[in-house]
């Protein structure tokens, strides 16, 4: 079966006009369909106020128990995750005669991120309890970053270079044809000369090699790469997985502004309860996949959202036989921080809209899910509601739940609002709401447990606003998480392809 079509990037890839039609119709559908909502909303206020009233208490019962059944999910995710960081992983795989053979090829590929940065995630590998002897790592430069940042990569294969199995500089050119310049072709190409220079030379087995894809910011906790070994030797089907942890944004929380503590956290947050449903889960940020399937079908480097485009390809290649295998075991990563606290607003909002750019999954899915006539029917509409579901609550539940309550009494004229629903529609709506804070107090309170330890010179004040923090989660959720899903959804639909924006790394 031709495959070609697991290639496909946006709708001008694809040379067949009907085909290209079809795709690009469904490109327009994500903004079409939020924007259609909220609009809808706001126009049917005036005209059916009643309906839109029912309709809106619906929503907020509906999310009333969508919260409670996400809070149990975190509570138990975040309690497996306990038991995974206490857990003896080394003594574990142990007991398993092939742990000794398998090698990690960890990938960090970077921009302009500063030594400060690249030699943290660096220094956390040499603390991790895996033997060094088997970690193959990869600083994957840009060229386009220019010889300043290359001279400093020289510097840091100087300083590691005996301290690993093999630890390789590479350096992605730049303005290369077909590429999106970002993490995924960076990647991409890093694996390549590794698989050249170091694997094939060397004749490493390709079953004995684990790839993890990580961000530059990655520092991995001690026992990451035993837990990650153990779970790859024990599960069925091994190299038809890949492998997610938790990402816990940590490493800079304490030099963070609140919004964006809470945007990390809620970040953080999701993933764990993601990892509860391991049958909706996909690829994230720091993955891993079995070297085999990396290679079998190719990292995407035409992309901005690489890391869930990975996870789709194998799902098509291997015609439904992939899957991740949820990882109770937690990564630290940065949340957003800039020089200023205007500027750190900006780079959350582009952050968030880069990973909401993920709704181009969409029409890469109902294209390949009309090409593979392999995977059964009953996964393809499962996946596609998820994903559906997924990028139109980001987009509208928000606005709906917080902003729109008041709409039908704003615009439902005096006919409405002289009735009963009028009247009792705020309060309502109100209660709901406010039972549904229950789920914003477990947020508080896991965020609270989640924290590292206060560094010196940090004033005990900040550790109580890190809890009450929680209350701006009604205007986070509007102003980085609506807004920039909004924003990608209609670029998506208007044809104004994004490319792949950097975050910026800062340490004070």
């Amino acid at each position: 079966m031709d495959k070609s079509y697991i290639d496909i990037a946006k709708a001008t890839d694809i040379p067949n006009r009907k085909e290209r039609t079809v795709y690009r119709f469904f490109e327009v559908l994500p903004g079409l369909i939020s924007a259609g909502t909220l609009i809808g909303v706001s126009l049917f206020s005036w005209l059916m106020p009643s309906w839109v009233a029912v309709f809106i208490i619906l929503f907020c019962f509906y999310y009333l128990f969508k919260i409670m059944f996400l809070a149990i999910h975190q509570v138990s995710s975040y309690v497996r995750m306990r038991r995974a960081i206490k857990t003896d992983w080394i003594k574990k795989i142990r007991k398993i005669s092939r742990w000794k053979k398998i090698y990690h090829l960890i990938v960090l590929p970077t921009f302009k991120e500063s030594r400060d940065v690249i030699e943290e995630s660096l220094q956390a590998l040499l603390a991790s309890d895996y033997p060094k002897d088997k970690l193959i790592v990869i600083l994957g430069m840009e060229e386009k970053a220019g010889q300043v940042v290359l001279k400093i990569a020289e510097g840091i294969k100087k300083k590691y270079k005996n301290k690993f199995f093999k630890f390789e500089i590479t350096v992605h050119p730049k303005d290369v044809a077909g590429e999106i310049s970002g993490k995924g072709s960076n990647s991409a190409f890093a694996v390549k000369v590794a698989k050249e220079q170091i694997i094939d030379k060397l004749k490493i087995p390709y079953k004995d090699i684990l790839v993890s894809n990580f961000d530059i910011d990655t520092k991995v906790y001690p026992q990451y790469f035993s837990c990650l070994t153990y779970y790859y030797l024990t599960v069925d089907n091994p190299e038809r997985a890949s492998y997610q942890p938790i990402p816990v944004y940590n490493n800079n929380i304490w030099d963070a502004p609140s919004f964006s503590r809470v945007v990390a956290t809620s970040n953080t947050f999701w993933q764990m309860v993601q990892q509860e449903r391991s049958e909706k889960l996909t690829t994230y940020s720091t993955h891993t996949m079995p070297f085999s399937a990396w290679v079998e079908v190719g990292y995407p480097a035409n992309v901005v959202s690489d890391d869930s485009r990975i996870f789709w390809r194998a799902y098509l290649h291997y015609d439904g036989n992939y899957r991740v295998v949820p990882l109770y075991y937690p990564v630290s990563m940065d949340a957003v921080v800039a020089d200023n606290i205007i500027k750190t607003a900006i780079n959350q909002y582009k952050q968030q809209r880069r990973w909401a750019w993920g709704c181009n999954e969409i029409p890469y899915l109902v294209n390949g899910f009309i090409k593979n006539k392999k995977i059964p029917l009953k996964d393809k509409i499962s996946h596609l509601y998820t994903v559906v579901d997924g990028f139109w609550s980001w987009a509208t539940a928000a606005l709906l739940i917080f902003a729109l309550g008041w709409l039908p009494i704003a615009l439902g004229g005096s006919s409405f609002n002289i009735t009963v629903l009028s009247y009792n529609l705020p309060k309502l709506t109100g209660n709901i709401m406010t039972f549904s804070l229950l789920g914003l107090v477990v947020s508080a309170i896991l965020s609270t447990l989640m924290l590292p330890k206060k560094p010196e010179g940090v004033s005990w004040v900040k550790g109580p606003t890190l809890f009450l923090q929680w209350i701006l989660l009604p205007f986070t959720l509007i102003l980085f998480g609506t807004f920039p899903a909004l924003d990608a959804q209609i670029r998506l639909m208007l044809g104004r392809y994004m490319g792949f924006w950097v975050t910026e790394k800062v340490r004070k």
